[in-house]
């Protein structure tokens, strides 16, 4: 990657990053909106710091990427972005749990629960998780029927049983018994691809793309999850708390087990190289106009924290 096509791509993130955060913003205001009787502050407050405390935005800029290599309608790419970082910071906040992952710090921060407490914690999650939805189906995110219900689907597919929260059992499961690394692969495809295959998937379905290059961005997110998880267990050998924001070398102490653990930080860092080229492999009929998308898939193999 370039440092020229490096420097745009970290503008463009910059710039979608910033408008999402400023929708989320809006969206996540104390006033009440059309259909809802009131907000109560302090759950307001807490969901607010689950979602407007920092992160990269990464789910978002690849929504929005997605779509406007389909020339879709930016504003409703927006709100499906705003929608699937809900469903993401909701899954952050209820997996910094002491019944989930026990953890005091997410993104140099105190975690929900510990700014506030476990039941807040809770209903913050299910509010964000239940408010994504209402957004997707909302007349302002314009879009037609069609391609709405469809995004609620894939969304919901993503986020649930054989998605995210499937995955956070796996993970959980884990703990007792070791999976072999045909299950790690499954449990990371879970738990962190599937939200990051949705965010591809769904630019495609926002711009109507036909099935074939729908297939071809969810394949594209697929890949890009893997390697997001990967890059994510190399961080927490290779890093320290400080860069990444929260507490590393959990999974070591916890005799995790990774595919780091299971092979090498070099064995790592091949299949990382490996899944950039399979990234960029399916976004070649796209031409010139996937080069963001490419520079995102160097962006999260190489990332530091």
């Amino acid at each position: 990657m370039t440092d020229s096509g490096f420097s745009l791509f970290q503008i463009t993130l910059q710039q979608r990053t910033a408008s999402v955060e400023t929708l989320l913003s809006e969206l996540l205001s104390d006033r009440p909106q059309s259909g809802e009787i009131s907000r109560p502050p302090r759950l307001m407050a807490a969901m607010r710091h689950g979602v407007l405390n920092g992160g990269k935005r990464l789910r978002p800029f690849l929504v929005m990427e997605s779509a406007a290599l389909f020339g879709a309608d930016n504003l409703a790419a927006l709100r499906v972005a705003a929608a699937l970082e809900c469903v993401h910071s909701y899954s952050l906040v209820h997996d910094d749990l002491p019944a989930m992952d026990n953890d005091d710090m997410r993104r140099g921060q105190p975690t929900v629960h510990r700014k506030f407490d476990e039941a807040a914690a809770i209903l913050a999650g299910d509010s964000l998780l239940t408010y994504a939805f209402a957004l997707i189906a909302s007349e302002e995110t314009e879009l037609d029927a069609q391609a709405r219900v469809a995004l609620i689907a894939a969304l919901a597919r993503a986020s649930g049983i054989g998605g995210m929260t499937g995955g956070q059992a796996l993970d959980l499961e884990a703990a007792n018994v070791k999976p072999d690394e045909e299950g790690i692969i499954r449990l990371q495809a879970m738990k962190t691809g599937a939200l990051i295959r949705f965010a591809c998937e769904a630019g495609a379905i926002i711009g109507h793309a036909d099935t074939k290059d729908r297939e071809r961005l969810a394949e594209y997110g697929s890949a890009i999850g893997l390697a997001f998880q990967l890059a994510d267990d190399l961080l927490d050998v290779t890093a320290d708390a400080s860069n990444m924001g929260k507490a590393t070398g959990k999974d070591a102490a916890a005799g995790k087990a990774t595919l780091v653990s299971m092979h090498s930080v070099e064995w790592t860092k091949r299949q990382l190289a490996g899944l950039v080229a399979q990234a960029e492999d399916l976004l070649a009929p796209f031409g010139e106009k996937a080069a963001l998308l490419k520079d995102a898939a160097h962006f999260i193999a190489e990332r530091k924290n």
